[in-house]
């Protein structure tokens, strides 16, 4: 005889959705574990003390801006850099905004700490076409999974820091860069033969690479939503003269 679904009780059901949402995070996670630990062992390496490398990760959670906020510090810089460094780096969590199925998350505070762990990552898996029937429960128990493997990377690598053998910077750029080439992989299975899209973004990092060197990643995310916008204005307009 079967189950019925009113006959679940809730810690049943946060079981089922923290279960689903522990396994679409598994193969991200797993490439946040060396990121995370190579940011403890810079930490560490940088002179900064050990809780330093947790609560970064805990607190700022922000990825690429940490790293380059362990420089700021080290270096004495002032607030108004630092401040300034991460609204640069940081802009393009705006456009996310526009996609993300925040809407679908449940209660004021749930929102909010999702909207503190809205990284590149959480939004590649939240915002994909398998994941449009995804519950608000469990797209937040992703991030939250996200979040924890962060931390425990860093944490990780506060232990491993002072040993001289561990090079935070070898393979920090290629862990990274295989990290957004799966995901863009992922992307490229779920666009059932549009091509528009990549071709957009490809076009989009070439053109700001080139005019926009010290603003690469804003300036690529900025001219790729104008492309997106523009091929849905586009899009719509064949719609209605069919």
């Amino acid at each position: 005889m079967r189950t019925r679904r009113a006959d679940i009780g809730p810690a049943a059901r946060t079981t089922s959705h923290a279960g689903a949402a522990f396994r679409d995070s598994a193969a991200v996670g797993l490439g946040y574990l060396p990121l995370g630990i190579a940011l403890g062992v810079l930490a560490m390496q940088s002179g900064l003390a050990w809780w330093w490398a947790v609560l970064s990760p805990a607190l700022v959670y922000a990825g690429s801006f940490e790293i380059l906020l362990i420089g700021l510090v080290v270096s004495a810089a002032p607030l108004t850099l630092v401040a300034g460094t991460a609204f640069i780096i940081n802009t393009r969590h705006a456009f996310y905004a526009l996609s993300f199925p925040l809407h679908r998350v449940p209660g004021r505070l749930a929102k909010l700490y999702s909207t503190f762990t809205l990284s590149d990552e959480a939004y590649a898996l939240a915002s994909s076409e398998k994941a449009r029937d995804w519950s608000g429960k469990r797209i937040l128990w992703l991030q939250f999974f996200l979040h924890v493997y962060w931390v425990v990377g860093a944490s990780i690598g506060a232990l491993l820091g002072r040993t001289p053998v561990f090079d935070s910077v070898v393979g920090l750029d290629f862990a990274l860069t295989a990290l957004f080439t799966v995901l863009a992989l992922d992307a490229l299975r779920t666009l059932h033969g549009d091509l528009v899209t990549p071709i957009l973004a490809v076009a989009s990092a070439i053109v700001a690479r080139l005019l926009f060197p010290d603003q690469l990643l804003l300036a690529a995310v900025s001219l790729l939503t104008v492309g997106l916008l523009a091929q849905h204005v586009t899009t719509s307009r064949r719609h209605h003269r069919a």
